[in-house]
Protein backbone atom coordinates (compact mmCIF):
# COMPACT_ATOMS: atom_id res chain seq x y z
CA UNK A 1 0.00 0.00 0.00
CA UNK A 2 1.06 3.50 -0.88
CA UNK A 3 1.26 5.54 2.21
CA UNK A 4 1.12 9.95 2.03
CA UNK A 5 2.72 11.64 4.35
CA UNK A 6 0.11 14.24 6.03
CA UNK A 7 1.66 17.40 7.88
CA UNK A 8 -1.42 19.64 8.50
CA UNK A 9 -2.40 20.46 11.70
CA UNK A 10 -4.48 17.58 13.39
CA UNK A 11 -7.46 19.98 13.81
CA UNK A 12 -7.23 20.38 9.52
CA UNK A 13 -6.44 16.62 8.64
CA UNK A 14 -9.54 14.37 9.10
CA UNK A 15 -11.21 15.47 5.81
CA UNK A 16 -7.67 14.81 3.78
CA UNK A 17 -7.01 11.49 5.87
CA UNK A 18 -10.74 10.39 5.29
CA UNK A 19 -10.04 11.15 1.32
CA UNK A 20 -7.28 9.09 1.23
CA UNK A 21 -8.08 6.41 2.74
CA UNK A 22 -10.94 6.42 0.20
CA UNK A 23 -8.32 6.12 -2.79
CA UNK A 24 -6.41 3.31 -0.82
CA UNK A 25 -3.43 5.15 0.64
CA UNK A 26 -2.10 4.85 4.18
CA UNK A 27 -1.59 8.06 5.99
CA UNK A 28 1.55 8.93 8.77
CA UNK A 29 0.27 12.13 9.87
CA UNK A 30 3.35 14.45 11.22
CA UNK A 31 1.93 17.74 12.34
CA UNK A 32 3.96 20.12 11.82
CA UNK A 33 1.88 22.88 13.31
CA UNK A 34 -0.18 23.61 16.38
CA UNK A 35 -2.78 25.57 16.88
CA UNK A 36 -3.80 27.15 20.29
CA UNK A 37 -6.32 29.71 20.65
CA UNK A 38 -5.96 32.86 22.23
CA UNK A 39 -8.17 33.22 25.70
CA UNK A 40 -10.17 36.76 24.78
CA UNK A 41 -13.78 38.29 25.57
CA UNK A 42 -16.30 38.05 23.32
CA UNK A 43 -15.51 40.23 20.39
CA UNK A 44 -17.01 43.66 19.56
CA UNK A 45 -19.15 43.37 16.49
CA UNK A 46 -20.49 47.40 16.13
CA UNK A 47 -19.85 48.39 12.48
CA UNK A 48 -18.76 44.97 11.50
CA UNK A 49 -20.95 43.73 8.34
CA UNK A 50 -19.05 40.45 8.28
CA UNK A 51 -16.28 37.96 8.41
CA UNK A 52 -13.11 36.92 6.15
CA UNK A 53 -11.66 33.83 7.70
CA UNK A 54 -8.50 32.38 5.44
CA UNK A 55 -8.53 29.30 7.34
CA UNK A 56 -10.41 26.48 9.13
CA UNK A 57 -8.03 27.69 12.66
CA UNK A 58 -9.19 31.20 12.06
CA UNK A 59 -13.05 30.48 11.82
CA UNK A 60 -13.02 27.62 15.03
CA UNK A 61 -11.17 30.93 16.68
CA UNK A 62 -13.68 33.22 15.72
CA UNK A 63 -16.41 30.67 16.74
CA UNK A 64 -14.88 30.19 19.92
CA UNK A 65 -14.81 34.14 20.69
CA UNK A 66 -17.98 35.10 18.78
CA UNK A 67 -21.59 34.00 19.39
CA UNK A 68 -22.85 35.69 17.15
CA UNK A 69 -23.35 33.23 13.95
CA UNK A 70 -25.99 35.51 11.75
CA UNK A 71 -23.18 37.81 10.28
CA UNK A 72 -21.74 36.76 6.83
CA UNK A 73 -18.64 34.81 6.23
CA UNK A 74 -17.10 34.88 3.19
CA UNK A 75 -13.85 32.05 3.29
CA UNK A 76 -10.91 31.20 1.06
CA UNK A 77 -11.43 27.71 0.08
CA UNK A 78 -14.28 25.04 0.48
CA UNK A 79 -12.64 23.29 3.57
CA UNK A 80 -12.81 26.62 5.72
CA UNK A 81 -16.40 26.84 4.77
CA UNK A 82 -17.11 24.09 5.55
CA UNK A 83 -16.04 24.29 8.93
CA UNK A 84 -17.83 27.17 9.12
CA UNK A 85 -21.05 25.72 8.42
CA UNK A 86 -20.45 23.18 10.57
CA UNK A 87 -19.96 25.25 13.14
CA UNK A 88 -22.81 27.43 12.66
CA UNK A 89 -22.46 30.30 10.60
CA UNK A 90 -25.47 30.60 8.36
CA UNK A 91 -24.30 32.76 5.05
CA UNK A 92 -20.94 31.22 4.21
CA UNK A 93 -19.70 31.84 0.76
CA UNK A 94 -16.00 30.34 -0.34
CA UNK A 95 -13.67 32.00 -2.98
CA UNK A 96 -12.79 28.47 -3.71
CA UNK A 97 -9.13 29.44 -3.58
CA UNK A 98 -6.92 31.79 -2.52
CA UNK A 99 -6.13 35.33 -0.77
CA UNK A 100 -7.06 37.02 -4.59
CA UNK A 101 -9.90 35.13 -5.08
CA UNK A 102 -11.17 35.66 -1.32
CA UNK A 103 -10.71 40.21 -2.08
CA UNK A 104 -12.39 39.17 -5.76
CA UNK A 105 -15.53 37.52 -3.94
CA UNK A 106 -15.69 40.02 -1.08
CA UNK A 107 -15.55 43.00 -3.76
CA UNK A 108 -18.46 41.16 -6.02
CA UNK A 109 -20.89 40.76 -2.49
CA UNK A 110 -20.00 43.95 -0.49
CA UNK A 111 -20.58 47.09 0.21
CA UNK A 112 -17.57 49.37 1.74
CA UNK A 113 -20.06 51.62 3.14
CA UNK A 114 -21.96 49.16 5.35
CA UNK A 115 -19.33 48.05 7.62
CA UNK A 116 -15.72 46.92 8.50
CA UNK A 117 -14.70 43.43 7.93
CA UNK A 118 -13.55 41.61 10.81
CA UNK A 119 -10.77 39.50 9.93
CA UNK A 120 -10.17 35.72 12.14
CA UNK A 121 -6.21 35.65 11.70
CA UNK A 122 -3.73 34.18 13.49
CA UNK A 123 -0.25 35.55 14.29
CA UNK A 124 0.97 34.32 11.27
CA UNK A 125 -1.03 35.48 7.89
CA UNK A 126 -0.47 34.23 4.34
CA UNK A 127 -1.36 37.01 1.55
CA UNK A 128 -1.87 40.87 2.29
CA UNK A 129 -5.84 40.88 2.05
CA UNK A 130 -6.09 43.67 4.19
CA UNK A 131 -3.92 45.78 1.89
CA UNK A 132 -5.96 44.71 -1.37
CA UNK A 133 -9.12 45.11 0.38
CA UNK A 134 -8.46 48.60 1.31
CA UNK A 135 -7.49 49.34 -2.26
CA UNK A 136 -10.72 48.91 -2.81
CA UNK A 137 -12.36 50.86 -0.46
CA UNK A 138 -12.69 48.64 2.35
CA UNK A 139 -11.74 48.74 6.00
CA UNK A 140 -10.25 45.50 7.74
CA UNK A 141 -10.18 45.06 11.33
CA UNK A 142 -7.72 41.89 12.05
CA UNK A 143 -8.39 40.27 14.85
CA UNK A 144 -5.58 37.86 16.12
CA UNK A 145 -7.35 34.79 17.56
CA UNK A 146 -5.04 31.91 17.06
CA UNK A 147 -1.36 31.19 17.14
CA UNK A 148 0.20 28.13 15.06
CA UNK A 149 3.15 27.15 16.24
CA UNK A 150 5.46 25.31 14.75
CA UNK A 151 6.96 22.29 15.60
CA UNK A 152 10.81 21.52 16.76
CA UNK A 153 11.56 17.95 15.84
CA UNK A 154 10.70 15.38 13.64
CA UNK A 155 9.70 12.22 15.41
CA UNK A 156 11.47 9.76 15.75
CA UNK A 157 8.90 7.33 14.40
CA UNK A 158 8.69 9.52 11.27
CA UNK A 159 12.10 9.59 11.06
CA UNK A 160 12.66 6.02 11.13
CA UNK A 161 9.90 5.21 8.38
CA UNK A 162 11.45 7.40 5.96
CA UNK A 163 14.80 6.16 6.31
CA UNK A 164 13.40 2.96 5.61
CA UNK A 165 11.64 4.38 2.43
CA UNK A 166 8.11 3.48 4.08
CA UNK A 167 6.68 6.56 2.82
CA UNK A 168 6.49 7.45 -0.69
CA UNK A 169 4.19 11.14 -0.69
CA UNK A 170 3.93 14.12 1.25
CA UNK A 171 1.55 16.75 0.97
CA UNK A 172 1.56 20.35 2.14
CA UNK A 173 -1.09 22.85 2.35
CA UNK A 174 1.16 26.22 3.04
CA UNK A 175 4.65 27.48 2.62
CA UNK A 176 5.15 27.99 6.76
CA UNK A 177 4.67 23.93 6.95
CA UNK A 178 6.66 22.64 3.66
CA UNK A 179 9.02 25.61 5.00
CA UNK A 180 9.68 23.81 9.01
CA UNK A 181 9.74 20.37 7.23
CA UNK A 182 12.58 21.15 5.45
CA UNK A 183 14.24 23.00 8.53
CA UNK A 184 13.76 19.78 10.53
CA UNK A 185 14.43 17.29 8.09
CA UNK A 186 17.87 19.50 7.30
CA UNK A 187 17.97 19.11 11.17
CA UNK A 188 17.16 15.15 11.56
CA UNK A 189 19.74 14.23 9.01
CA UNK A 190 17.34 12.84 7.21
CA UNK A 191 16.67 15.26 3.73
CA UNK A 192 18.38 12.59 1.56
CA UNK A 193 15.87 10.46 2.40
CA UNK A 194 13.31 12.95 0.48
CA UNK A 195 14.68 11.44 -2.61
CA UNK A 196 12.05 8.32 -2.02
CA UNK A 197 9.27 10.53 -2.02
CA UNK A 198 6.99 12.50 -4.22
CA UNK A 199 6.21 16.01 -2.97
CA UNK A 200 2.35 17.28 -3.56
CA UNK A 201 2.08 21.43 -2.80
CA UNK A 202 -1.00 23.28 -2.86
CA UNK A 203 0.73 26.16 -4.78
CA UNK A 204 3.64 27.15 -6.20
CA UNK A 205 4.82 29.28 -2.99
CA UNK A 206 4.05 26.09 -1.21
CA UNK A 207 6.31 24.11 -4.37
CA UNK A 208 8.77 26.81 -3.61
CA UNK A 209 9.85 26.28 0.27
CA UNK A 210 10.58 22.35 -0.85
CA UNK A 211 12.80 23.28 -3.84
CA UNK A 212 16.16 23.02 -0.82
CA UNK A 213 15.12 18.77 -0.55
CA UNK A 214 15.76 16.18 -3.40
CA UNK A 215 12.45 15.03 -3.67
CA UNK A 216 11.80 12.07 -6.15
CA UNK A 217 9.79 14.98 -8.07
CA UNK A 218 7.43 18.05 -6.69
CA UNK A 219 3.68 18.17 -8.05
CA UNK A 220 2.08 21.47 -7.81
CA UNK A 221 -1.85 21.16 -7.42
CA UNK A 222 -4.03 23.15 -10.58
CA UNK A 223 -5.49 24.98 -7.70
CA UNK A 224 -4.96 25.63 -4.21
CA UNK A 225 -7.60 23.18 -2.98
CA UNK A 226 -7.72 20.28 -1.26
CA UNK A 227 -9.47 18.55 -4.54
CA UNK A 228 -6.89 19.77 -6.93
CA UNK A 229 -3.85 18.63 -5.15
CA UNK A 230 -5.81 15.23 -4.53
CA UNK A 231 -6.42 15.09 -7.95
CA UNK A 232 -2.76 15.41 -8.93
CA UNK A 233 -2.26 12.02 -7.13
CA UNK A 234 -4.27 9.80 -9.74
CA UNK A 235 -2.15 6.65 -11.06
CA UNK A 236 -0.71 6.41 -7.11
Amino acid sequence: MTTALVTRPAEDAAPLIAALTARGIGVFLEPMLSVALNNTAALDLAGVQGFLATSANGVRALAAACPDRSLPLWAVGDATARTARGLGFIRVMSANGDAAALTALVARNADPAAGSLLHAAGTVVAGDISTALAAQGFQVRREVLYEARTSTALTPALCAALTRQEIELALFFSPRTAATFVTLAQAAGIAGCCAALTAHALSPAVAERLAALPWRAVVTAARPTQEALLAGLTGV
